[in-house]
C-alpha cells in the first residue's frame, strides 16, 4: 500500500521551481513517499512524461507537483486506481472536460456516501464510549 501524508502547507507556490526538484524533494513537497512517486510514474499516472536531467534523474516541476498533489488527494479520499487512471487519460486530451467532471462527480458521491456511513459508525462508537464510562466507578 502506498503511504501518503498530508502535504505540508506551501506559503508561496507561485514561484517557479528552477531546474526542477529531485525525487526526494518532490516527495517532501508533495507529501508522498519516493516509492509512491515512482509508482505513479510506472503506472502512467503522471500527466506528462517526467523531465530528466543529464544524468537521467527525474526532475519535477510545478506542473508535476500540482498534478501529483491532486492525485494524492483523490487517493486519500478513496478514488480507485482505475478511476485515477481514467481521469489522467482524460486529462491528457483537450475537450474531455465533461467526462472529467463526471468522474469527479461520481467520486464525490462515493465520498459523501462513505461520510454518511462513517457518521453512523461514529455515533455507535460514541454510544459504546458512554456505556463504558457508565461502568467505571468515578
Amino acid at each position: 500500500m502506498l503511504q501518503t501524508v498530508v502535504p505540508p502547507a506551501v506559503e508561496d507556490n507561485s514561484q517557479p521551481v528552477l531546474g526542477g526538484l529531485s525525487i526526494g524533494e518532490a516527495a517532501a513537497v508533495s507529501g508522498l513517499t519516493v516509492d509512491a512517486l515512482r509508482y505513479y510514474e510506472r503506472e502512467g499516472l503522471t500527466l506528462h512524461p517526467l523531465d530528466r536531467n543529464s544524468a537521467g534523474r527525474r526532475r519535477y516541476f510545478e506542473r508535476d507537483i500540482s498534478w501529483i498533489r491532486a492525485l494524492a488527494m483523490l487517493r486519500r479520499t478513496g478514488m480507485r486506481i482505475r478511476d485515477v487512471r481514467a481521469f489522467t487519460e482524460l486529462s491528457r486530451e483537450a475537450g474531455t472536460e465533461p467526462e472529467r467532471l463526471a468522474v469527479l462527480e461520481e467520486h464525490r458521491d462515493r465520498v459523501i456516501d462513505r461520510i454518511a456511513v462513517m457518521q453512523l459508525e461514529l455515533e455507535e462508537i460514541q454510544s459504546k464510549i458512554e456505556f463504558y464510562r457508565g461502568t467505571i466507578p468515578s
